[in-house]
């Protein structure tokens, strides 16, 4: 282990928020960067503002015709998505591992994922929008019915983490619920953006119902204000959160955000510390670590705080970084040489605010986006960093007085996505899940991403949520249609 230092001259100014999106910081480039390698393996044109306005036309056009069709055809196509995905599963998964290194393991769980995402809303989407008879209260009020009927064109926008899923979580709910979708992926994974366009032309979705574009930041605002356009979906950095909220704001448009996390994993006295131990290295570090609900801050209390650390270490001490697609890896590098840089800048800037940083484990390779694994210790309360997300194999790890103290440990952050609490007690964890303050809690596990559970955070890591039934509706009408036949009052 090595323990970093930082000299007093270096400059702390540099804006530090969480980093999702990285590459969008720079000017637009959609090109497949191989990050074991470093190879570029092939290089996309940004959209023109006539292919832009050309796909939004038709993406009205598919919708005037697909809104109509009926659920047991869109039930049709959904599962067909999710049957060519698990019959071509290795070919899916290698090109995630392609453009963002992912480890070949996670990648093929990934598309397995958003194959059971498509099967979810074949076979619950009409269920779930069904027309709901309201209770009136007085007889005079009448039949009231609540209808769900989609709003036409909206756009996603999405990272490169999990460039599959968050495609799938967004366009098989809209996509069911009768709206048409557009596509704005991240600028390192256009290939898995096309792979998904491709995907739902074989499943039998009309032209123009779904349509990646690889657009400027420009034509975003562009998109936004075309009136065909009735909403956008959001996955990234609170930067691009507030910015595309803004925009969407402006013209009127509806909009979800699902923003960074800081997830606490919570310890108590009585939790199985060797089961606890493995769930804290797994959760903060697959995926590379680049996971908005990974486990980012490990608040343990001070009577197994020690025992822990020392089991925590010797756990990601014992990962291996390497070629993700040699199954003996389980550490992947990150997406990109930018994504690494940062986070490396964020660990100094933490050690000159006063933390201790430990380097854990065997060397990584020189080749490839790596970051060696690191602990954060000493992380005090006028540090900045206690604040950040750390979008990679970065673990805070703070020691709490008690039970009490851990909440408010957890509790103190501006995120609110997700979080989990380990104990003996299930029924104590779960009292103790509903003091933590997010939009998502687990106990005795670090997260669980799975298609009929919901997904969304508080705060600054955004509004909105998808999955289950609360994400098909968060983009349709809510349409009250009431018969009443009471005689006029004149």
């Amino acid at each position: 282990m090595q323990v970093i230092s930082v000299g007093s001259g270096h400059d702390h100014t540099l804006d530090i928020g969480p980093a999702r999106n990285l590459r969008e910081k720079a000017a637009m480039t959609y090109e497949t960067r191989n990050p074991y390698t470093g190879e570029v393996l092939k290089s996309f044109r940004d959209a023109t503002d006539a292919e832009v306005r050309l796909a939004i036309d038709n993406a009205h056009r598919a919708f005037l015709s697909w809104k109509d069709v009926s659920f047991a055809e869109r039930s049709r196509i959904m599962q067909s998505a999710a049957n060519i995905l698990r019959k071509e599963r290795a070919s899916y998964a290698k090109l995630l591992t392609l453009e963002m290194g992912k480890l070949l393991s996670e990648a093929e769980a990934e598309v397995e994922l958003s194959a059971a995402i498509f099967e979810y809303y074949a076979k619950n989407a009409e269920k779930l929008l069904a027309p709901e008879a309201l209770a009136v209260a007085d007889p005079a009020e009448g039949e009231a019915t609540l209808v769900c009927e989609p709003l036409g064109v909206l756009l996603a926008i999405e990272p490169w983490n999990f460039p599959y899923y968050q495609i799938a979580r967004i366009i098989a709910p809209q996509l069911s619920a009768g709206n048409t979708m557009l596509l704005k992926h991240a600028s390192n994974v256009p290939q898995s953006a096309q792979a998904f366009e491709k995907l739902m032309r074989d499943a039998g979705l009309p032209d123009g119902a779904f349509k990646n574009l690889f657009a400027t930041r420009a034509q975003i605002e562009l998109i936004l204000n075309d009136p065909h356009v009735h909403g956008v979906a959001l996955t990234g950095s609170e930067g691009a959160g507030a910015v595309i909220a803004a925009q969407a704001g402006k013209a009127l448009k509806k909009s979800t955000m699902e923003l960074g996390g800081a997830d606490a994993f919570v310890v108590l006295a009585d939790a199985d510390m060797e089961k606890t131990a493995k769930w804290g290295v797994f959760g903060r570090h697959w995926n590379g670590g680049q996971v908005c609900v990974s486990s980012k801050r490990m608040i343990v209390v001070d009577e197994v705080y020690d025992d822990f650390l020392e089991r925590y270490t010797k756990g990601v001490a014992e990962l291996r970084a390497g070629d993700p697609f040699d199954p003996a890896t389980t550490l992947a590098p990150l997406s990109s040489q930018g994504a690494a840089d940062e986070i490396k800048d964020k660990i100094r800037q933490a050690v000159a605010h006063g933390a201790t940083a430990t380097e854990v484990g065997p060397n990584v390779p020189n080749q490839g986006c790596f970051v060696q694994p690191t602990i954060l210790t000493e992380v005090g309360e006028d540090n900045p960093a206690r604040h950040w997300e750390f979008f990679g194999p970065v673990s805070m790890l703070f020691r709490a007085k008690d039970e009490a103290d851990a909440v408010r440990i957890a509790n103190d952050s501006p995120f609110g996505l997700g979080g989990s609490v380990f104990t003996s007690d299930t029924k104590h964890g779960v009292e103790v899940a509903r003091k933590i303050s997010t939009g998502m809690v687990f106990v005795n596990h670090p997260t669980m991403v799975k298609a009929d559970l919901p997904f969304g955070g508080v705060r600054r890591s955004g509004y909105g949520r998808e999955l289950l039934g609360l994400g098909i509706k968060e983009f349709v009408n809510h349409k009250l249609i009431d018969v009443v036949d009471i005689d006029a009052p004149f």
